[in-house]
């Protein structure tokens, strides 16, 4: 179909209105050869020369939305351009200025309500909130029976390990490669202010710290050894006392330590750090708690 001859200003050569519509061209495309004048089929229509287009495209039309208040006149090249800013445009997008701020079409605005529409959003929320906590749900469940599982391989292995001593290896090895999964599930730590270290922590202090270790994974067969070791009197000679500390601070730098998650405290597990020594080392282990400084690399 074509564009309502009505709608133009001026004259419309008769050239450019479609003999079975009756209206201006919209696309025009040539049905016949301009050679002899035989009629083609679709597979063959093409563009009209362009002397048509610039004819068409200098017509002056009325707006599409000239019916809902609109007076302007565009010329036809135009009028795609003036129809996505008209501002008389039912669809046009408006936002609403009542305190919800939906975005809508401009004639559906009139009967928008904005508390209806926050009660909508409100329960769309709750259903994914409700979502994500059945899926938060199946998650935990499902990590309590593997946990379960790994339990009750360890105390198979415990159980047959009597009746054949060669299986202790295994079970260490199952062990330490849980331990490891967990390490490198932490992220690298960097100290920057070593001179706050907490070498002396009270009960509710590491208290925090354990849960915190417990909340990111660390394997229960190795958590509270590793809180004992976040006292002073559980470190190796290297770290025992302050004097000793202080003289051997220039090795700090040489740790690869891990950040316990949340916590300006860190974890120098002894499996990543055996080149620092057994004199600033400790089996499983050790936790450093800090005032400060504390950084994820």
């Amino acid at each position: 179909m074509g564009y309502d001859v009505t709608r133009f200003q001026g004259d419309v050569d008769e050239d450019l209105i479609c003999p079975i519509c009756s209206g201006v061209l919209e696309e025009p495309v040539q049905q016949t050869c301009p050679v002899d004048r035989s009629v083609v089929t679709v597979a063959h229509l093409r563009p009209v020369p362009r002397i048509m287009r610039n004819m068409l495209s200098k017509l002056q039309i009325a707006c599409d939305n000239a019916v809902f208040g609109c007076s302007a006149i565009v010329r036809l090249d135009n009028l795609m351009s003036h129809l996505s800013d008209c501002e008389h445009n039912p669809k046009r997008p408006v936002t609403c200025e009542q305190g919800c701020g939906l975005e809508m079409p401009k004639d559906e605005l009139p009967n928008h309500n904005c508390i209806k529409h926050l009660r909508s959003v409100v329960q769309q929320q709750q259903t994914r909130i409700a979502e994500l906590e059945k899926t938060s749900a199946e998650h935990k469940h499902q990590l309590a029976e593997q946990k379960r599982d790994i339990q009750l391989l360890k105390a198979y292995m415990r159980a047959i390990r009597s009746v054949n001593p060669n299986l202790q290896s295994l079970e260490e090895t199952i062990e330490y490669n849980e331990i490891l999964e967990w390490v490198n599930s932490l992220q690298p730590a960097r100290v920057t202010r070593w001179g706050g270290m907490i070498s002396t922590p009270d009960a509710v202090l590491q208290a925090v710290i354990k849960r915190s270790l417990v909340e990111s994974g660390c394997p229960a067969s190795i958590v509270n050894e590793l809180i004992e070791n976040a006292h002073e009197r559980s470190w190796p000679q290297g770290l025992a006392t302050l004097e000793t500390r202080q003289m051997n601070r220039r090795y700090y730098e040489n740790y690869v330590a891990k950040r316990i998650p949340g916590k300006q405290a860190v974890v120098v597990m002894a499996c990543e750090n055996q080149h620092m020594g057994d004199d600033m080392v400790q089996e499983p282990g050790l936790v450093m708690i800090f005032a400060h400084g504390v950084e994820e690399i």
